[in-house]
């Protein structure tokens, strides 16, 4: 009971933080996403144009290189298209938050030793502007299912419970590693390792049955797993295929929130010493 209490204080004390400073992680999270076009011919367009070229080249190899190809039965109602990106698209988004967010503290030293700065804003304006190419990638695949199947599942309204357990596992993510990258500063390279390999390793390209008995258990003990599973229940199969995802993201979105906040702010008085 104690601990629970504990958990629940420390989830009501960040929230009210966040909401405290919404407008400031909004325009840093704008910021950081904006300026880094700023002065490129295309601009803010490429906002735009990395995921859309991303999803264009993993779809190009797997669907017509390598000829994947099923889809247009009852238990698998769409192409392989749609499969693929119903994975991919927030796994590109999950990938990037837990990049950025290795560095996010480290480089942000004139900001950390401002005593005044709420620095946990720097995490979640790391979240919150990996979130943007997402929502972008989301929108196309929806205009995708609907230019070529006029019609769209009712799974697709539950899209915003997915996106929120992602958000809170993302930010667990995010203040883990924020804080670790402060002491450890290779941590942004084997982040990008396993973020390189973690798309081979989730079923995002491949259904479950297709890998080998032997590596089945690696696939379902990869939290990251569970969570592309319920998109694809939403955006692809139409129906809740994997009930035992929802309840496991759900844990884990609340117990990482709660877990990566507790070591950002137990580290958190060292960070200005060290940087």
């Amino acid at each position: 009971m104690r601990l629970l209490t504990r958990c629940a204080s420390d989830f009501s004390q960040l929230i009210l933080l966040l909401t405290r400073h919404k407008d400031l992680i909004f325009e840093m999270a704008r910021r950081e996403v904006f300026d880094r076009y700023s002065g490129q011919i295309l601009g803010a367009s490429w906002v735009i144009g990395h995921p859309l070229f991303l999803m264009g080249l993993y779809v190009f190899i797997f669907a017509f290189v390598f000829k994947q190809n099923f889809g247009g039965t009852a238990d698998l109602p769409f192409d392989y298209t749609t499969y693929l990106l119903s994975g991919l698209i927030p796994w590109l988004s999950i990938q990037e938050g837990m990049v950025k967010s290795c560095s996010t503290v480290s480089g942000s030293s004139a900001l950390v030793k401002q005593t005044i700065f709420p620095i946990e804003t720097l995490p979640a304006k790391s979240v919150l502007s990996s979130l943007i190419s997402q929502l972008v990638g989301f929108v196309l695949l929806i205009s995708y299912v609907l230019l070529n199947f006029n019609w769209v599942p009712w799974t697709y309204a539950l899209l915003p419970v997915a996106i929120l357990m992602q958000v809170g596992m993302m930010l667990g993510i995010a203040f883990f590693l924020s804080a670790i990258g402060v002491f450890a500063k290779d941590t942004k390279d084997v982040i990008q390792l396993f973020a390189t390999a973690g798309v081979y390793l989730l079923p995002i390209f491949y259904l479950p049955h297709m890998v080998p008995a032997l590596f089945k258990p690696l696939l379902y003990l990869n939290p990251f797993s569970h969570i592309i599973w319920c998109y694809q229940d939403i955006l692809y199969f139409g129906r809740i295929d994997h009930p035992w995802s929802w309840g496991f993201n759900m844990l884990f979105s609340f117990s990482g929130l709660i877990i990566g906040y507790r070591a950002f702010r137990l580290m958190k008085p060292s960070f200005a010493n060290v940087l």
